[in-house]
């Protein structure tokens, strides 16, 4: 596996028009969104209005990983309505395609645990994961994300998909990645 210069910044509104290229197939869309950004395809400015919550907002992070090719990847952060404001949710996970299978997204996921545990200071991290995407599944349990046993079901093209929610504590991470304490 190659050492990765991933670095994050808050999303920028041009962003967008990386990210779209990224998805070019329903399937692939629904399991990114559920359906949430609306219907196949994703426009720019779809993107950019679903990203513009930020703006003002202390509740909601969107991020681009980028490296020296350009973003490579996306995710927000975000606290849902009626959540403990140290729990944090991230959502809309994806990587490139031309990175995926080369450690991008650990990487990229280990960069969003590192702002929601040291710099936001959130005690718990939560997403969501459709079983039918066994690549991210295993890529977040990677970096340490454990099931908590609740499930959600969603009507996706006629079928019943099945959403798994992960989690993972601050001090269970701190524990993952350095297990010495240090």
């Amino acid at each position: 596996m190659v050492e990765h210069s991933l670095r994050l910044r808050p999303f920028r509104r041009n962003d967008a028009k990386s990210i779209v290229t990224w998805i070019n197939e329903p399937e692939a869309f629904y399991k990114w969104t559920a359906g949430i950004m609306g219907e196949f395809p994703l426009t720019v400015e779809k993107l950019q209005e679903v990203t513009s919550g930020r703006d003002d907002n202390d509740r909601y992070f969107p991020f681009t990983a980028f490296d020296e090719d350009g973003p490579v990847g996306f995710f927000t952060a975000r606290i849902r309505p009626g959540d403990d404001d140290h729990i944090l949710r991230l959502g809309y996970v994806i990587v490139s395609p031309e990175k995926r299978g080369l450690g991008y997204g650990k990487k990229m996921l280990e960069l969003a645990l590192t702002f929601a545990f040291e710099v936001y200071g959130a005690k718990k991290v939560s997403l969501g994961v459709f079983e039918n995407n066994e690549a991210a599944y295993h890529c977040y349990k990677s970096v340490g994300f454990k099931e908590n046993g609740l499930t959600e079901e969603y009507n996706i093209f006629g079928h019943c998909w099945i959403d798994i929610e992960l989690e993972i504590q601050c001090a269970g991470y701190r524990l993952a990645t350095n297990p010495k304490g240090i």
